[in-house]
């Protein structure tokens, strides 16, 4: 053989050998290939990284995985909300606490009045007066404060007679004679009248347009000057939309109604005007 065929057998084998190792080389990078693909689905977590090796790859895969997690716990919550509402679950967000009335008669009084005043302004209560009117004319600024202050101002007669011991003419007079003194310092109409002793009569209803008003709890206050004895006695008596009666003319009943106040509160009870338990 001559040395030029010699030479051309060895350049076709070189090109031979070249192509037999990029053929392996490409057979190699193929192969990782498709063991990275595999491990995809090996491992469905790693969908999150791929494409980073970093840390901020795996920051953002566990920032989207939290997203999603907290997006499914707001949508389980808004669909236990909607069953509840709809098998009447949910509860009532206003719960009414039973009413009482709480309504002083024979006032104003220069001394205790405006003392009960104070207190029921600080326990931030309104009450009802049913005043005498010979008293409310002796201190109409007593009389302007209890407006003042948002409480109810009924009729109580003008000299604390019991009505059906007068005659019809008579009585009218009593109470009409008091509701024109309480008008003249109020400029308000008054509505209600309570009758001393709850003596009425229907003659005296039907030539009035007011609307009397009675008691279902009565302190007997002007019985006693003895506080608990009046407390005990209110508080163990009083019900839902029961109306009490007190006065405002002697010290130890202004006592005992702030305590009356405190205990029946704290028992869960409202205090509303007189007319609001009427009305109802």
């Amino acid at each position: 053989m001559g040395w030029k065929q010699r030479w051309i057998k060895a350049e076709l084998l070189g090109i031979l050998i070249l192509c037999v190792g990029k053929i392996l080389c490409e057979g190699r990078e193929g192969g990782q290939g498709v063991e990275r693909s595999l491990e995809q689905y090996r491992n469905p977590g790693q969908y999150w990284s791929l494409g980073t090796d970093t840390e901020t790859g795996e920051a953002e895969r566990v920032g989207r995985m939290e997203i999603a997690n907290d997006q499914t716990g707001e949508q389980a919550g808004e669909q236990a909300e909607s069953e509840k509402r709809w098998s009447g679950q949910m509860e009532n967000p206003i719960e009414e606490k039973p009413k009482i009335a709480l309504t002083f008669d024979d006032g104003p009084s220069p001394t205790y009045t405006p003392m009960l005043l104070d207190g029921l302004k600080k326990r931030k209560i309104k009450a009802t007066f049913f005043l005498i009117g010979e008293s409310a004319k002796a201190y109409p600024e007593i009389v302007e404060r209890m407006q003042a202050e948002g409480h109810l101002i009924g009729n109580h007669t003008y000299h604390h007679c019991e009505l059906t011991a007068l005659s019809t003419e008579k009585g009218l007079e009593e109470i009409e004679q008091t509701s024109r003194v309480i008008e003249k310092i109020t400029g308000q109409p008054v509505r209600y009248v309570r009758p001393p002793y709850g003596e009425w009569s229907d003659a005296l209803e039907d030539r009035l347009s007011m609307i009397p008003v009675l008691w279902s709890v009565d302190s007997l206050d002007w019985t006693t000057e003895n506080v608990s004895e009046i407390v005990d006695r209110v508080v163990t008596k009083t019900g839902e939309n029961d109306m009490i009666l007190m006065h405002d003319c002697y010290e130890s009943s202004v006592k005992a109604a702030f305590q009356i106040i405190d205990l029946l509160q704290e028992k869960g009870y409202r205090f509303v005007l007189a007319e609001e338990l009427l009305l109802d």
